[in-house]
């Protein structure tokens, strides 16, 4: 038999952090997706557009679906590294390393359930609005950043879903804790939290160094804070994580290239060594183009001198030759005196 308490108990032996159970139904925050994609938040994210009937309702995804088994996990390495890359990327690739802790969950599930379970599971990449059911399980409330913050871990996690077609008892829903604080919205540079809960992607300097192919806009070439790939800024500042729970589990320490590395550093990369770095990282959905054109475009950050050698070992590595690239580091060259 399946229960609320056997699924926590197993998934925290397997290595999540965080469980709890949602009712598989079609909550009021759901909606507001489809009002965000018709906003233009989303900007050229169309996948959003192209799958939101499925994440405005659960039983799109799973006909059978009764329960939402929500499952977080900490990546907060209290090791350091580059902040010009966003710490979900410092490690091994968390779509895989969760989906390996996910798999057996569910082949326990499904054994402990018995005949005729089904299921449907997902890390990020489901058409699951993850957070709106996380927050319904009780793993904390979505804040004003639109991250995920759990009271005791703070917001650096990882979510996974797993709709079943088991009617279990759920969680108690998160309670918005973020009270009179706005500083993630003061403290964005390009001020893509354009209010308390609502994220305009298309300025957001994740959306900017990952999403965006080609050259960015000429009004946010300057604007990305000297980030690479991603950007925490907004957790940084949130005071949910001053304390926030650190993470020793080797799949999340930083890489070596990316080690208390410099901005510097990671311009003076070779190709080969950033095609090293990158492979079995979540900072492959980049690709070596957009993270040249970003190096290119964070060099004007730096001092007059280090600004001039970032740029200049830009330029002689082969993947100049790629045109955002040269873009980049010819617009930088008129920011460089």
């Amino acid at each position: 038999m399946l229960t609320r308490d056997a699924i926590i108990e197993q998934a925290r032996a397997l290595g999540f952090d965080l469980c709890g159970i949602a009712a598989a139904e079609r909550h009021p925050k759901l909606s507001r997706l489809s009002e965000w994609i018709a906003s233009g938040r989303a900007g050229d994210m169309t996948y959003l557009a192209d799958s939101a009937d499925e994440r405005s309702d659960p039983a799109r995804v799973l006909h059978s679906a009764r329960s939402v088994v929500s499952l977080g996990v900490v990546y907060n390495t209290r090791e350091p590294a580059a902040g010009a890359v966003s710490r979900y990327a410092w490690g091994d690739d968390y779509h895989d390393v969760v989906r390996s802790r996910l798999t057996p969950l569910v082949r326990w599930m499904a054994e402990a359930a018995g005949k005729g379970f089904e299921a449907f599971s997902c890390v990020d990449s489901g058409p699951i609005q993850e957070r709106v059911f996380a927050e319904q399980a009780g793993l904390g409330w979505i804040g004003k950043n639109t991250c995920l913050i759990n009271p005791d871990l703070g917001s650096w996690l990882f979510l996974a879903e797993v709709l079943i077609n088991v009617e279990l008892e759920p969680d108690r829903p998160g309670i918005d804790q973020c009270g009179s604080c706005t500083r993630c919205l003061e403290a964005c540079p390009t001020g893509a939290l354009v209010r308390p809960y609502e994220l305009d992607a298309t300025r957001c300097i994740s959306y900017l160094t990952i999403e965006t192919r080609g050259a960015l806009p000429a009004e946010w070439r300057g604007a990305t804070a000297g980030r690479v790939f991603g950007c925490d800024i907004c957790q940084d500042v949130c005071p949910w994580n001053r304390r926030a729970e650190e993470a020793d589990d080797p799949a999340w320490r930083p890489r070596d290239a990316l080690h208390a590395s410099s901005l510097l550093d990671l311009c003076r990369l070779s190709d080969e060594a950033w095609r090293d770095l990158i492979r079995g990282s979540a900072m492959r959905r980049a690709g070596l183009r957009r993270i040249r054109r970003s190096l290119a475009y964070a060099a004007v950050t730096l001092g007059p001198a280090d600004r001039a050698v970032a740029l200049d070992a830009l330029a002689g590595c082969a993947s100049a030759d790629f045109p955002e690239v040269a873009d980049a580091l010819a617009w930088a060259r008129t920011r460089s005196h």
